[in-house]
């Protein structure tokens, strides 16, 4: 057994530069932090190769326990692989255990070991070697242990975990799953990292528990476009036997390398104590964060010891920003008012198939996705979501809400409160130094708790933050709001609701969620609530009821109609996921639980502003056609742009038909574009069979800005299904060969011209080869995988080895007529820090984590070819039989 680190400097260092180029690769934080070279400090992932069981083990926590018939895991794992409509409680609550082993470098000897793990679900004990360290209430927040002295060397040691989701009204959220509506899922389901630094070293925030400190603590004051005061505070311990001297350097970094400032702090630290450095840099012209402009500084921070020698330190991405809430004034950001309400979406972190358990690279897609789709906040409902998605949201420009986890429940036992209180104080002490943090929501989600929590859980905000630019929101209707300066309510519903009939001019309100319909909160029904497949006039209608119904709403129009001092609001909800109490997941998403994009997807997309700008997320003009051409589709044509006029064409020789936006700046920023009465089957029919000019047959949208054509979108109808097609969806980032990364690869049954068959039923089967593995199987519908509107997603994993991965995918039910098989190849790419993991227990890592169905023989290049020619003969054979239905067919 040993640490698989020397193959990652090897593979890291013949990576030709083209391909670490090839595509934009996202940084994500380890324990609050980036690690920089020659400081002292290492970070190694502990995510490969742990033995899993689900279920009680008496005694697993000893050692010598026997745990060869438990199957291998690696980290996030979320207990099980659950299908994509797994709501109704299908998932698994109870005991679960983890046990790693491996055996500690020789080079870690004499350093500081910290096991930081991001998250575990529900209640949890961490042993090390039959020791107990620690016991942790609560799913969403770090749980941090030194393990400097629990280490044997030169042997395997055991890290063992138990974890338990089941229903437990002690810690929040406290509610039971099956009155949820949303899902805990379980497990270790974020990373773990080991974290190996010298005796004298800062600090981790949710270790030392110490109020407004620990670690590093970033914050700012009087920030203009003129110059902005960057406050520093670091939390230095000395755990040697001698007497530390020596200074902290704090040096400040523009994106592109420059150095903007340098400063350094003497300080002297006696052994077993701990100190505060504290400073400030005033800098001059500084380039401020905004959604628009997410420019990030590096800050880099040292311990040198009187010799000059580093002793410790680390990087950290900052945002210098100002965030204020002033009434009837609105929101201002970076001493200026924001010029248009800031439009968003609530976030629950489960994806298709893994649950909770997701890779970092998928969290950054999320916010890739949002972000291109024109949102600039995001509410996270109703926990702190991964350290990945906030380091995201400061890159990508996505103001963030950060939530206390809770909903709907109270426990008057005191440990209850405590928990809460707990809870409230970790997450500000891990995301106090995000960019993206906009507003702290610390009361629990439609909750009647006591009076004086609310004013409690502000405070305690207030005492883990005592800097400008830290601001707290309270629901207008729960008890104890009138001490917060940001109140959520509806503006829609300023005639009925107190809070807003007579709106307080030192109030800021905002909406938390809108959008959803129900008929009532049992059976659900709702206009929002759409699942992708349900076709066209589905998501016509979602898409509708979010832009502005006919019916009196909290819209994307009513939001943008309402005055200054209602600032914005977030969508319920921008992904499909799953649920507690009731049998049905959430279909209110602008995209499905694989990211796969709805009609309102494109809605939003359109109420962007046109400018073209350089930025990592999707931006400039747009034009999209809501619209399939199949005989079911509507006469009208939905068009969703934000250019000035759009014109739309049908068919080649045919209408043409040009709309141009009126001039009036109220309401939603790009009005939903209807061409009436303008698609009819029976042209298409007529053009196909009678004058033989199917490929004629189009639809056209032309987004037009000063007279010039800048965007379009065309759409065909889709004919014969004779292929299957596969592509990437990754943002363009790339896949790490960390056993833990995955991406979505997305198979469609199209025509010979690549148009998508939306209509039809098939399942499309799966088969890998090389450094890949296919997350679930049969048992949930993964592989072979339904096709719903077209197509087929399926999760591809990475192996521990940088490599090839070759992916075929086949209609289920082959024949000589079906539709002909596809192939993608793909490569994953060195991890981003080195894995430490067993060797003898990695190998056990089930190359498949379905039924061998999933695994069905691949066809070779040969096979393929052969089916190539055989689909070309039968097209010939079916001009016969085309004729002759032509010769005894309709006529006219």
């Amino acid at each position: 057994m040993k640490q698989n680190i020397f193959s990652y400097l090897i593979a890291l260092l013949f990576l030709p530069l083209y391909e670490i180029q090839a595509a934009h690769q996202p940084e994500f934080s380890t324990a609050g932090f980036y690690e920089l070279a020659n400081s002292g400090r290492e970070v190694y992932s502990m995510n490969p190769a742990w033995r899993f069981h689900k279920g009680a083990a008496t005694g697993a926590e000893a050692p010598d326990f026997n745990d060869r018939d438990w199957r291998v895991v690696s980290l996030p794992d979320g207990i099980e692989y659950v299908p994509t409509e797994a709501s109704g409680c299908i998932n698994y609550q109870g005991e679960a255990w983890y046990r790693k082993h491996f055996t500690p470098a020789d080079t870690l000897k004499g350093k500081k070991l910290f096991l930081h793990f991001e998250a575990i679900m529900g209640k949890s004990k961490i042993f090390v070697n039959g020791n107990l360290l620690t016991e942790h209430f609560g799913g969403y927040l770090p749980v941090v242990v030194e393990v400097t002295d629990a280490l044997n060397w030169g042997t395997d040691n055991v890290i063992a975990v138990w974890t338990d989701n089941s229903n437990d009204p002690s810690y929040p959220p406290g509610k039971a799953q099956d009155v949820l509506d949303y899902t805990y899922f379980g497990g270790i389901y974020r990373d773990c990292w080991l974290i190996a630094h010298n005796p004298v070293f800062i600090t981790d925030p949710n270790f030392e528990n110490e109020t407004a400190g620990g670690g590093l603590f970033v914050a700012y004051d009087k920030v203009s476009d003129t110059s902005a005061e960057i406050i520093l505070k670091a939390h230095i311990r000395n755990d040697s036997k001698k007497n530390f001297k020596g200074v902290v350097e704090y040096e400040l970094q523009q994106p592109d390398g420059t150095q903007a400032a340098f400063l350094n702090d003497v300080i002297q630290v006696r052994p077993g104590k701990a100190v505060t450095s504290k400073d400030k840099i005033t800098l001059k012209s500084p380039l401020l964060w905004s959604p628009e402009t997410p420019t990030l500084y590096n800050l880099i921070v040292r311990i040198r010891n009187n010799e000059g020698n580093v002793v410790d330190g680390y990087r950290r991405r900052i945002g210098i920003r100002s965030v204020e809430f002033k009434g009837k004034d609105g929101f201002w950001l970076n001493g200026k008012p924001y010029p248009a309400p800031l439009i968003g979406a609530n976030r629950h972190q489960d994806f298709a198939v893994v649950g909770n358990a997701v890779a970092n690279s998928i969290h950054w897609r999320d916010a890739k996705k949002l972000r291109d789709a024109g949102l600039k906040i995001i509410r996270n409902a109703h926990c702190p979501q991964d350290p990945a998605f906030m380091d995201a949201c400061d890159e990508l420009g996505l103001f963030v809400i950060v939530n206390t986890p809770g909903w709907q429940f109270w426990n008057d036992a005191p440990e209850f409160a405590q928990r809460v209180y707990n809870d409230i104080r970790n997450l500000v002490r891990r995301d106090r130094n995000h960019p993206c943090v906009w507003l702290w929501e610390p009361i629990l989600n439609e909750t009647w708790y006591p009076a004086d929590f609310a004013k409690n859980t502000l405070d305690i905000v207030s005492q883990e933050y005592p800097y400008p630019y830290c601001y707290s929101g309270c629901d207008s209707r729960a008890r104890g709001h009138e001490v917060y300066p940001v109140l959520f309510t509806h503006p829609a519903n300023a005639e009925k609701d107190e809070a807003i009939k007579s709106l307080d001019p030192e109030i800021t309100y905002f909406t938390r969620e809108w959008g959803d319909n129900v008929d009532d909160w049992n059976s659900h029904n709702s206009p929002s609530r759409v699942a992708r497949n349900w076709g066209e006039q589905a998501m016509l209608i979602q898409a509708q009821h979010y832009a502005a119904p006919h019916y009196p709403f909290t819209s994307y129009d009513v939001l943008c109609r309402a005055p200054r001092q209602h600032v914005g609001g977030c969508l319920w909800h921008s992904f499909d996921h799953q649920r507690g109490y009731h049998p049905d997941p959430f279909y209110g998403g602008v995209m499905d639980v694989f990211r796969q994009p709805k009609y309102a997807y494109y809605m939003f997309k359109a109420q962007r502003s046109p400018e073209k700008q350089d930025r990592l997320f999707e931006t400039g003009p747009m034009v999209y056609i809501a619209h399939e051409m199949t005989p079911f589709s509507p006469k009208a044509i939905t068009v969703y742009s934000n250019c000035d006029e759009v014109r739309l064409t049908y068919n080649k020789d045919g209408k043409t038909w040009t709309y141009t936006k009126p001039a009036t700046k109220e309401g939603m920023p790009s009005p939903v574009i209807t061409f009436k009465d303008t698609y009819d089957f029976m042209i298409d029919k007529n053009m196909s069979m009678r004058e033989k000019k199917q490929d004629e047959v189009f639809l056209l949208a032309e987004g037009i800005i000063d007279g010039k054509v800048v965007a379009t979108h065309e759409v065909r109808p889709a004919r014969r299904p004779e292929k299957l097609l596969l592509w990437i969806d990754n943002e363009n980032t790339d896949l790490k060969a960390d056993g833990s990364d995955f991406v979505t690869v997305v198979a469609a049954i199209a025509d010979k011209n690549g148009n998508i068959k939306r209509l039809n039923n098939y399942y499309v089967k799966f088969h890998i080869e090389g450094e890949g593995r296919i997350l679930g199987g049969a048992d949930i519908l993964a592989n072979p995988a339904p096709v719903k509107w077209g197509t087929a997603p399926v999760l591809i994993q990475s192996t521990l080895k940088p490599g090839k991965i070759k992916l075929t995918a086949s209609v289920l039910f082959e024949g000589s007529q079906m539709p002909a098989s596809a192939v993608l190849e793909l490569e994953s790419k060195p991890a981003a820090h080195p894995l430490i993991y067993a060797e003898n227990e990695a190998a056990l890592i089930p190359m498949s984590s379905g039924s061998p169905f999933g695994q069905s023989a691949a066809k070779s290049a040969s096979e393929l070819e052969q089916e190539r020619l055989l689909k070309e003969r039968n097209a010939q054979k079916l001009k016969e039989v085309e004729k002759q239905q032509a010769d005894f067919g309709e006529k006219k």
